[in-house]
């Protein structure tokens, strides 16, 4: 049944992904495609809707993917089967991470951990930016929106904006360029 394999699918990306919700999506993607959910365009846009949304990318993303495959049903049980593992292992890791937290091999555990999420991060991006044609070749589009995106970049480190501000201001930008 459909709605038990959205369930179990999204479980199990729940119980093995880390880093966060940009670092699960080559995880979701690779299911998604595997179960024949949707096409590229498909999972791109849901992937951009679920990034706009508030909420954690990952089971906003789940949610969407549900909801296209088997409606409010399929959203409920994807959403679940995403949620549930994280209040199961917050409620678990809660109750003993007060022990736990200052053992040097859990510290170095998360430290050697980081370098995996930072890269599923960038392969995420990489990923989003080849399906949608934003780096096929250098033409005046990909080089405006690399600029976009530099300048986004910038003001959030270096001018400190806040990111809902760059996202406004990017949104008026390829407005005004792309119209």
């Amino acid at each position: 049944m459909i709605l038990i394999e959205l369930f179990w699918t999204f479980l199990m990306i729940g119980f093995v992904s880390f880093g966060g919700g940009y670092a699960m999506i080559p995880i979701i993607e690779l299911e998604v495609f595997k179960h024949g959910w949707m096409t590229t365009q498909q999972f791109t846009d849901v992937i951009a809707v679920a990034g706009m949304s508030p909420g954690p990318i990952a089971t906003n993303s789940a949610i969407f993917v549900g909801y296209q495959v088997q409606g409010m049903t399929g959203a409920i049980a994807a959403g679940l089967g995403m949620v549930i593992p994280s209040l199961l292992l917050v409620i678990i890791i809660g109750m003993f991470f007060s022990r736990i937290s200052k053992n040097k091999y859990v510290e170095s555990a998360f430290y050697g951990l980081r370098p995996i999420i930072t890269g599923l991060i960038g392969y995420a991006a990489i990923k989003f930016a080849i399906s949608n044609h934003l780096v096929d070749t250098f033409s005046w589009h990909s080089l405006s929106l690399l600029l976009i995106f530099l300048f986004s970049l910038f003001a959030l480190i270096k001018l400190r904006l806040h990111p809902a501000l760059v996202i406004v201001l990017s949104g008026i930008v390829g407005a005004a360029i792309y119209s």
